[in-house]
């Protein structure tokens, strides 16, 4: 190969690495028309052409989306509306800057201190109710959607249920993108039936037989009921205890301003009791596990009997390795409502919002038009264990436990979660955390728990 050949083709693999199409003998596109025909340019007959900037290969643009969801189960709902994405608007890609643990506390510990930092990623996940209009609404750190949600027609298809609970003096603040059920106690039948354990029809009435139950499973050797790390699991643990204990319309008066059930009365202090002999039950390792996998794991190995999760579990316990357990249902596992909560429906919603301030706004917007999508939420949701949050998804697509989901998402009462940002600010919530989190390291100590979550109430404007 002579010199000036040699010097010819290293400018091509300068110019190609700079992604410019130069005349290297390859397809050049005419450049005074880019639709007329491709003329090929022998590289010993002409001088390598630089193309215009504007016919140049352009790069995707970076769309940041921020959520929580890196674990087993929830990561491959992600996957599914990240890879739809890419499909349906290549001009972005999106960077996943999900951050693992807590249940999303970690992530929203970093999110704050990017808000804070003028730092705002492209959207992020954010729970509708409380969590949506109570901090970030609150905060002046998201914009409203008026315009989207009348060129999509978006309102239309959602629950009149759930649209109030994005929306603030009649502005809708986020795009919802699943439904979630927080009461649900999953089990494993083998245990269950070495115990002689049978689940009443429709699941344990109170949380004494439950008690019962456990006794039983207790003299096995196996732990009755898994938990993670303190944190959100022992607050997921202590709502449905609330809730299974107090009933739907108590828990709700919890929350109104002001309260009409009154947090220093007998039936929060009936809970915490109900609440430290459910502790009692508990893994003794529970402090030193990652997150609220290895809990629902424990269930599926047959070491624990129950573990009280939200139905994202039903995503890794059903779906397929490496980030499922591929269990079958009513085999490896099955599922029934937390004792005391037959005919409630404890829910959150997860949603995305538009940011002040972002980076990118019109990538957000496709992101947003996404998630909103029939499509979209029929590839995350399946995958997520979750509902469409549209009330027009095909249920076909759906396994038996979701389509059940969906009907008693139709039927059932229907509140809000606490630890999942429904019926609290997240200042409120921290200040509950903080005082659950005290009392974890002795839960003897119920009176002046009970003491706390009174002040967090005052302390967030809601009792006198």
């Amino acid at each position: 190969m002579s010199s000036k050949k040699s010097g010819f083709t290293a400018f091509c693999l300068l110019v190609a690495s700079m992604l410019v199409v130069s005349a290297c003998g390859v397809t050049t596109p005419s450049i005074a028309s880019p639709q007329a025909p491709a003329t090929v340019v022998p590289a010993t007959m002409a001088a390598p052409v630089l193309l215009p900037t504007a016919t140049m290969t352009a790069l995707p643009t970076p769309v940041e989306i921020f959520s929580w969801w890196v674990g087993p189960g929830e990561a491959d709902g992600l996957a599914a509306m990240v890879a739809l994405f890419n499909h349906e608007y290549p001009q972005y890609t999106i960077v996943n800057a999900a951050v693992a643990g807590g249940g999303g506390t970690n992530a929203q510990a970093v999110l704050a201190t990017r808000l804070a930092a003028g730092d705002p990623p492209d959207s992020w996940q954010a729970h509708a109710g409380q969590e949506t209009i109570g901090t970030y609404v609150a905060g002046n750190e998201v914009k409203p959607l008026d315009d989207f949600f009348a060129s999509t027609g978006f309102g239309k298809v959602l629950p009149a249920t759930l649209l109030p609970l994005i929306s603030k003096d009649g502005h809708p603040y986020s795009v919802p993108v699943d439904i979630h059920r927080s009461n649900v106690m999953w089990y494993n039948p083998k245990v269950l039936a070495i115990a002689k354990v049978t689940i009443p029809v429709g699941g344990f009435t109170n949380w004494n037989d439950f008690f019962k139950a456990c006794d039983k499973i207790k003299a096995t050797g196996k732990v009755c009921l898994s938990l993670g790390p303190e944190g959100f699991t022992a607050m997921h643990l202590f709502e449905n205890v609330m809730i299974g204990t107090m009933g739907a319309a108590k828990w709700d008066g919890l929350w109104t301003r002001p309260p009409t059930t009154n947090w220093n009365g007998p039936d929060v202090r009936t809970s915490i009791a109900n609440f430290q002999k459910a502790l009692s039950y508990t893994n003794s390792d529970a402090l030193t596990l990652s997150d609220w996998q290895p809990a629902s794991k424990m269930v599926a190995d047959g070491d624990a009997a129950f573990n009280i999760m939200g139905d994202w579990a039903e995503g890794y316990f059903a779906n397929a390795a490496p980030n499922g357990l591929a269990l079958k249902p009513h085999v490896g596992f099955d599922w029934t409502p937390a004792p005391g909560t037959q005919g409630i429906f404890v829910f959150l919603s997860d949603s995305f919002v538009l940011p002040i301030g972002n980076k990118n706004p019109d990538g957000t917007m496709a992101w947003l038009a996404l998630a909103a999508s029939k499509a979209g939420q029929e590839a995350f949701n399946p995958l997520k264990g979750s509902i469409c949050a549209r009330t027009d998804c095909n249920p076909a697509f759906f396994s038996e436990y979701s389509q059940g989901a969906m009907q008693d998402w139709a039927t059932d009462i229907v509140v809000g979660s606490l630890t999942h940002g429904v019926v609290a600010n997240n200042n409120w919530k921290a200040a509950i955390d903080t005082a659950l989190k005290l009392y974890l390291t002795d839960p003897t100590r119920a009176d002046q728990f009970q003491g706390a979550l009174a002040a967090a109430c005052k302390s967030a404007g809601s009792c006198q």
